[in-house]
């Protein structure tokens, strides 16, 4: 018998579809209609329908409601585990039903009732297992990395991308060396560094593979000349290598833990130049007003568009109460940074990978590259199958491979978040709208039938080959560094 997988997707916080099914079973158990059930907490049986099909998901009152009428405790309602194996397998086969891999095949909904055969359910399950298992097996290259991505993107949704331990590490060092507000300038991220008994020390050599290079013997930080790398900005490179020793990092254990630490230290380096302490009541103070624009931590912090959306989402679930995602994308549509907490559906591959997908062509992260100048923020509501949602981004150009100005130096990044929430933003009067089917083909995915009819069988296009689609996860502790040119380099530069 082909395996799967019917276990919950967290433990620890189960989703709509598992607590209606635990609510639909103690309600058969009982003997109970949907009307009859509605009658007792003051609803309609077609509300309470919506609620055990997964389809909406009921209030904290409501569930008291519903665990009184039913005899039970909320916790009854909530758990984690299924109530049997059958409501296991409708589980199971519900979160098929709506995962993108099963949209892109472009099937018929299979409605599961009472009287649908167990053996039905297990048959289908086990065909999606074998579907997603190939398809797995063509997409996973390399396949190490994009579990460890997939993964430690999992964990960040989990903490709502917010780490307390970080925080307080970020905050210690910058009363440590009496910085209270501002930009962080470089006379302070010497200072930060000379605290912890190192020194910084910029040059025009660096090994081509590395960001920078620590020198644990003589207590050196390099760095290159003008502080960037890649055009982010000047002050990040230093502030990731001073997260390395603030937060212990050893040697990398494993391609997860490397990505571990480096998500470890871009978020130090973001609470280093955009500071808690600061950050949350300038953001509450704009709440207040409804006039939340992520443009102004940029501007208070003199930091990079990227640099003030990232930290945005940091702070906005835990201290705002607002759900969001964040993307950043190039022209292409190709998706390089991306993080949710409030259900958007990003484009994934079998593996649940969002990063080298691309974006949908209505989304407000890639119609800005032809609606805005760079100069302003463009902002848009976008229908989705999962909701609308409001979104505002920015270009963010920086030169690419071919000099500044390159087209694949061309960036966007876009802050947004559900509807509902929209109020506390500036903005939100905005009239650009657009709707998305994504992942239905048929949105942008093919094109136009008319055009398609012109041009189809007529056109040759030499594709760009990019030779990291084909590599392998480079060798090493540190993946893609070459020991030999950093041991070169430390030797060239150490003190005599």
């Amino acid at each position: 018998m082909v395996a799967f997988d019917v276990t919950p997707d967290t433990a620890d916080a189960p989703d709509a579809i598992a607590v209606g099914r635990r609510i639909r079973h103690l309600r058969r158990e009982q003997g109970l209609t949907l009307d009859d059930l509605g009658r007792r907490v003051g609803r309609a049986g077609s509300q309470l329908s919506l609620v055990e099909n997964g389809r909406r998901e009921p209030k904290l009152s409501l569930l008291r409601a519903l665990a009184e009428a039913l005899g039970v405790e909320v916790a009854d309602l909530v758990g984690a585990e299924p109530p049997t194996r059958r409501a296991a397998l409708e589980i199971a086969w519900e979160r098929v039903q709506r995962s993108p891999l099963y949209a892109s095949l472009r099937l018929p909904e299979v409605r599961v009732g009472p009287r649908t055969p167990t053996e039905v359910l297990e048959a289908l399950l086990g065909l999606h297992g074998e579907v997603v298992r190939r398809a797995t097996e063509t997409a996973a290259t390399p396949e190490e990395a994009r579990r460890a991505n997939r993964e430690l993107r999992e964990d960040m949704r989990r903490r709502d991308n917010y780490y307390p331990d970080i925080e307080a590490a970020a905050d210690g060092l910058l009363t440590a060396v009496g910085h209270t507000a501002g930009p962080l300038s470089q006379r302070v991220i010497g200072e930060l560094a000379e605290h912890l008994g190192f020194s910084v020390h910029r040059v025009d050599d660096m090994p081509r593979s590395v960001r920078s290079v620590t020198d644990m013997r003589h207590r050196r930080f390099y760095v290159p000349l003008d502080g960037s790398v890649a055009g982010h900005d000047a002050r990040t490179v230093v502030l990731q290598t001073i997260g390395h020793q603030v937060l212990g990092h050893t040697e990398p254990t494993s391609y997860a833990d490397f990505l571990r630490q480096r998500v470890e230290v871009n978020y130090f380096a973001a609470a280093l130049m955009v500071p808690q302490r600061t950050a949350v009541p300038l953001l509450q103070r704009a709440k207040a007003r409804r006039e939340l624009d992520v443009e102004d931590l940029r501007d208070s912090y003199a930091v990079s568009q990227e640099t003030a959306a990232h930290r945005f989402t940091n702070l906005a679930t835990r201290h705002l109460g607002l759900p969001v995602h964040f993307m950043r994308v190039h022209r292409s549509g190709v998706v390089h940074k991306a993080y949710e907490n409030d259900g958007v559906r990003f484009p994934t591959d079998a593996t649940g990978a969002i990063e080298g997908q691309t974006v949908c062509r209505h989304w407000t992260v890639r119609v800005v590259f032809g609606a805005s100048d760079g100069s302003a923020p463009y902002r848009q509501y976008t229908d989705t199958p999962t909701g609308t949602y409001w979104c505002t981004a920015h270009l963010d150009r920086r030169p690419g491979p071919f000099g500044p100005g390159a087209a694949d130096g061309d960036f966007s990044v876009a802050v947004g978040v559900p509807y509902a929430h929209v109020r506390w933003f500036r903005g939100r009067e905005t009239t650009e709208r657009s709707r998305s089917r994504c992942p239905d083909p048929t949105c942008c995915r093919r094109p136009p039938a008319e055009l398609a009819q012109r041009w189809e069988g007529h056109a040759w296009p030499s594709a760009r080959a990019h030779s990291h689609l084909l590599a392998t996860l480079p060798p090493g502790t540190f993946p893609g560094v070459d020991d030999t040119e950093v041991y070169e380099f430390l030797e060239e530069h150490a003190p005599r």
